[in-house]
């Protein structure tokens, strides 16, 4: 379930390429909790995706990062200053108990890829647990915390019962490349990626409704024949670094938020 990924920050702490690398790394820490038998057993793959990018949205838009005097501003804007490196690691029994006992934040889904998403009616959930993905804040790169460092990264997979629901006109949507096979892991850290970029796009008011709303948002593989015209459609597009699974530049996620379609062509799948 290999979770590290990297992205150029294009929000208001961009700076240049050689600027980003030459700065001090940071990486946010996202911990997936995967049981090994049921109950509660393993979450759904898109719950996962969802929970996991809505996860990077409350940490951005929390209090302790937003204000300037908030414990947590200083690392998020470090860790901006250079690579958006984001890591995914799994956690199970005590394993997750140790990690919910560092300072951090647990979003969890509800077991359907449909509701979760408010992205249409029949989940493909199949009632499987909630997903729970805790964020922490930003750690330098060789600085985790040990009861961190030690979880795996690698060695999971996750699936989905059924597929999902199309997501609803209304919704934001994370489109994922459909000629790319990511790990679950990759897969969650490219969406949390996504989110990002919407987030540093959208207004102030926009910011705030999608707040107000508890982040509804979908993540779904784009249908082949659309993913040319929705990286052209000048929303935002992650692009990987390559450090894992993929080669570099490969464009991973479209960003679909309906606030930014307004003033571009249209970009629906």
């Amino acid at each position: 379930m290999p979770g590290s990924d990297t992205t150029a920050p294009t929000g208001p702490s961009a700076h240049t390429a050689a600027h980003r690398d030459a700065a001090p790394q940071f990486v946010l820490p996202l911990v997936v909790r995967i049981e090994r038998s049921a109950p509660p057993g393993p979450p759904a793959r898109t719950d996962a995706l969802q929970t996991a990018a809505r996860a990077v949205l409350v940490l951005l838009s929390d209090a302790r990062v937003v204000r300037e005097e908030g414990e947590w501003h200083q690392a998020v804007r470090d860790w901006q200053d250079g690579r958006i490196r984001k890591v995914v690691r799994r956690a199970r029994g005590a394993e997750w108990r140790r990690a919910c006992a560092l300072p951090g934040i647990t979003v969890t889904g509800d077991g359907s890829t449909g509701r979760e998403g408010r992205g249409g009616e029949g989940s493909g959930g199949g009632g499987r647990h909630p997903a729970e993905v805790r964020v922490f804040p930003p750690v330098p790169l060789d600085g985790w915390p040990k009861e961190l460092a030690r979880l795996q990264v690698s060695g999971t997979d996750l699936d989905d019962p059924a597929p999902p629901a199309a997501p609803a006109s209304d919704v934001p949507v994370l489109w994922l490349n459909p000629e790319l096979e990511m790990s679950a892991g990759k897969a969650m850290a490219q969406a949390g990626h996504g989110a990002q970029l919407a987030w540093w796009e959208l207004d102030d008011g926009a910011r705030a409704a999608w707040r107000a709303a508890g982040f509804p948002l979908a993540v779904r593989t784009a249908p082949p024949g659309d993913w040319e015209r929705l990286t052209s459609a000048g929303l935002p597009v992650v692009r990987d670094a390559g450090y894992t699974e993929i080669a570099p530049g490969s464009a991973t996620v479209v960003a679909d938020h309906p606030a930014l379609r307004r003033s571009r062509p249209a970009a629906r799948g």
